[in-house]
């Protein structure tokens, strides 16, 4: 899972979420320390209003949290979902001694990603294609 940080990042540069099944979050009131909830259709489902989305926690008696805005929880995108954002821009996962590389081509502009974790490494690099994106819009 990557770091609240990157998470973050992500958020405050444009990325957007739609809640589906699987989907990891946290509460943005409890930070990087505060559990890891999972979107399920038994647990936690998105119910959509006109208002916006809301995550309702279903029959967990153990929370004394009946939903929550999706303003207020920060997702987690996994390894494979940051791969998929990052669409035809993906070049390669290569291992190396002191963790992952994502290696990315924009325009014909490689790029490369580093971090000791691979979901980091794609986090990271899709942090730069939204940034890129937000800079140049079509």
């Amino acid at each position: 899972m990557i770091s609240w940080e990157l998470a973050l990042a992500l958020r405050d540069a444009g990325l957007r979420w739609s809640p589906v099944p699987g989907d990891r979050f946290r509460l943005l009131a409890t930070g990087g320390d505060g559990d890891v909830f999972t979107v399920s259709d038994m647990t936690i489902e998105p119910h959509e209003f006109d208002t916006g989305v809301v995550l309702g926690f279903n029959g967990t008696t153990e929370w004394a949290l009946d939903s929550v805005a999706i303003e207020d929880t920060l997702w987690h995108p996994l390894e494979a979902q940051l791969r998929g954002l990052l669409g035809s821009t993906f070049r390669a996962l290569e291992r190396t001694d002191d963790g992952y590389v994502v290696r990315t081509e924009v325009l014909d502009a490689p790029a490369e990603f580093a971090a000791k974790d691979a979901s980091d490494a794609y986090a990271r690099a899709l942090l730069a294609l939204v940034a890129a994106s937000a800079e140049d819009p079509p």
